[in-house]
């Protein structure tokens, strides 16, 4: 976790040193939006790289879990940067379309591509029901000293590699929106 950490802060780092040396020269109020803008979209691509390799580590962990013992201890860590990201995004993205840092809030509203993405990001969540609560009842069961039903880590690893393809279609809607297709 510290190498995450620790790499993440570096990236922030040379990412606000580029910011400012492309700065273009403008008005007070520009320069506010365009410091505004960055960091959020900044912050939020982080997350998705966290988060989709949290997903996908979740997913490979639990699907060695019956054979591995440190598999536990390794998707446990992995689902909590899951939640991590998830919680980056969400805020990300309700300060930006709430804001207006980047396009207008009606922009947004008066898209079907961010509907199609908003779908996408409730299929995920809705995917995660399961996963999350018998994570959940693990960490309960293990911070007892019971022993845990690993039975269902098959089926949580195949519902982790769907919502990474679910992530991917996300990407992929963020991308058309950004770019003003399907308008």
């Amino acid at each position: 976790m510290p190498v995450v950490a620790a790499v993440l802060r570096n990236s922030l780092r040379e990412t606000a040193t580029i910011r400012l040396l492309k700065a273009p020269q403008a008005s007070r109020g520009d320069r506010r939006a365009c410091s505004a803008t960055r960091p959020l979209a900044c912050f939020s691509g982080r997350g998705l790289g966290v988060g989709l390799g949290a997903i996908w580590a979740r997913a490979r962990r639990l699907e060695r879990i019956q054979t591995d013992r440190a598999a536990m201890s390794q998707a446990l860590t992995a689902d909590s940067w899951w939640g991590v990201s998830a919680l980056v995004w969400i805020a990300t993205g309700l300060w930006r379309l709430l804001a207006g840092t980047e396009k207008a809030t009606a922009y947004y509203l008066g898209n079907p591509v961010f509907w199609t993405k908003m779908g996408l990001l409730l299929l995920i969540l809705a995917l995660e029901v399961l996963p999350m609560v018998t994570l959940i009842r693990w960490r309960v069961g293990l911070a007892k000293g019971q022993s845990v039903d690993l039975s269902g880590a098959g089926l949580l690893a195949r519902i982790s590699y769907v919502q990474t393809g679910v992530i991917v279609l996300m990407v992929a809607a963020a991308t058309a929106l950004a770019r003003g297709f399907f308008q």
